[in-house]
């Protein structure tokens, strides 16, 4: 199979080198009043520093994700890393799932088990990668790494894995990973689910070409919509324009200071979120991003997409969206076909996985039990 059983095991000299980091950060000046206006707060980056280094209990994260098989394989010269959870229904589907940025496998840690065990319903196989750059799928073995050639290594390790069927969810960059591998192995891909918000449609908005051309600005959902992409370009997007420009130059900072890369992610998982989740799910994905050095990698595979022009072959196969904080603007910017599964909630944003687990696992359920 080509594949060879792994464990996380971070030396603990690694972890004392972290804590020894945040007692003895440096820390700027604030100007009064400004909020989160100009990015994250001080006194907020130092609570979750101190926890982190305090309270935090890595081995406890690090004991959960060993719970579940994990396994590494060889992809187009890049080591991919991998969760393999099977479930004991015989009925159970092979569902690839597949996070996005700022995130990781962290991010479906209270998804698996509704998926693999539910209480009633569809059952899953669970394969959950890390994207190639991020975490343990590191290190990035070449430049080229764009969602495509993603995709074409996630076909091959549902091959490699023995899978004849199955399906493909995502939000985010996984989403879109998620749709390329539904484009290039529909004879394999039973169906693909993904995941946006009103905010993310608008931002993606802003990078297809002609779509501010296409909306009326007297129209109240396209006048919204139009906002909201111009609040993106001008406020939204600079962490994206750096790593799309200068991924190596915000490497090093992002490599060698715990303290950017918690600002890093937090700020994203702040701004991107409306319920609550659980900070130590949250300082899991930061520690997988601090301990392999993989906030430089993951710039530097944002960089080669946004460089890229392969998008790949729209997929065929049918397709579900679950759309968390809905409004009546993510029907416009959504190109879902006619017929397609489309389920609104009125909570959560754009890490469901983590802000409403419960209801993503139901939706998903609901998708994929009918498809064969």
């Amino acid at each position: 199979m080509d594949t060879d059983s792994f464990r996380i095991e971070i030396l603990q000299a690694d972890l004392d080198y972290l804590h020894d980091r945040l007692a003895n950060a440096r820390w700027p000046g604030e100007l009064p009043g400004v909020g989160w206006q100009r990015g994250v707060p001080l006194g907020y980056l130092k609570e979750l520093a101190e926890y982190w280094r305090t309270e935090y209990d890595w081995r406890a994260a690090e004991a959960r994700l060993n719970s579940y098989p994990q396994f590494t394989s060889e992809i187009d010269g890049q080591r991919i890393h991998f969760l393999h959870i099977t479930s004991a229904r015989p009925d159970a589907k092979p569902l690839l799932i597949t996070h996005g940025y700022p995130s990781s496998i962290a991010e479906f840690l209270n998804l698996i088990e509704p998926l693999v065990d539910p209480p009633s319903g569809q059952a899953f196989h669970v394969i959950a990668p890390s994207l190639p750059g991020y975490a343990f799928s590191t290190p990035l073995s070449a430049t080229g790494w764009t969602m495509g050639r993603t995709a074409r290594a996630w076909a091959e390790l549902m091959r490699r894995l023995g899978y004849e069927r199955y399906g493909v969810h995502g939000g985010d960059i996984g989403g879109g990973v998620s749709g390329m591998v539904a484009g290039l192995d529909g004879e394999h891909v039973i169906g693909m689910h993904v995941v946006t918000d009103p905010l993310t449609a608008a931002a993606t908005a802003t990078f297809l070409p002609g779509m501010a051309d296409r909306l009326d600005s007297g129209d109240p959902v396209d006048k919204l919509i139009l906002e909201r992409m111009d609040a993106f370009r001008k406020n939204g997007s600079g962490y994206l324009a750096i790593q799309n420009s200068r991924p190596a130059t915000i490497g090093y900072g992002l490599t060698d200071s715990p303290l950017l890369q918690l600002a890093w992610i937090a700020e994203k998982v702040d701004e991107w979120t409306d319920l609550p989740i659980d900070r130590d799910q949250l300082l899991t994905t930061v520690s997988l991003y601090w301990f392999t050095g993989s906030g430089a990698t993951a710039a530097h595979t944002l960089y080669e997409q946004a460089h890229s022009s392969d998008w790949g072959a729209p997929p065929a196969v049918p397709r579900g969206f679950a759309v968390f904080g809905a409004d009546e603007t993510v029907r416009k910017l959504v190109p879902a076909p006619a017929g397609a599964h489309w389920t609104e909630f009125a909570h959560g944003k754009h890490f469901p996985a983590m802000e409403a687990p419960a209801d993503l696992a139901a939706d998903l359920r609901a998708f994929f039990g009918p498809l064969r």
